[in-house]
C-alpha cells in the first residue's frame, strides 16, 4: 500500500476559502477512485492549514490518483498552496 501523510499549508485567508471551497468535491471524486482505501483532510486549530492522510492499494493507483488531482478543478485552484508530503510504502 502507498501512504501519504502531511499538510496544506495556505499563505492567505484567500487561499484557505479555495480549501473550503473545492475540497469537498475533491474528497467525493477521490473516495470513488479504484484502489482509494482511505482519504482524509482536516482543517486544524490553525485556519490555513489542513491535515492530510490518504492510503492506496498500491504505486498504481496512487500515480492515477496524482494525474487525476492535477488535471482536476481542484489541482487547478489550488495549485500555488504549499503541500508538505511525505509519501511511502506500508503494510498496514
Amino acid at each position: 500500500m502507498i501512504k501519504l501523510t502531511g499538510r496544506l499549508v495556505c499563505a492567505s485567508d484567500d487561499e484557505a476559502e479555495l480549501v473550503r471551497r473545492y475540497l469537498p468535491e475533491h474528497k467525493r471524486l477521490t473516495a470513488e477512485e479504484p484502489g482509494c482505501l482511505s482519504f482524509d483532510v482536516t482543517e486544524t486549530a490553525d485556519p490555513l492549514i489542513w491535515t492530510v492522510e490518504e492510503l492506496f492499494h498500491d504505486q498504481a493507483t496512487f500515480d492515477a490518483h496524482q494525474d487525476r488531482t492535477k488535471a482536476s478543478e481542484w489541482g487547478n485552484k489550488t495549485r500555488a498552496i504549499t503541500r508538505e508530503y511525505a509519501v511511502f510504502e506500508t503494510e498496514e
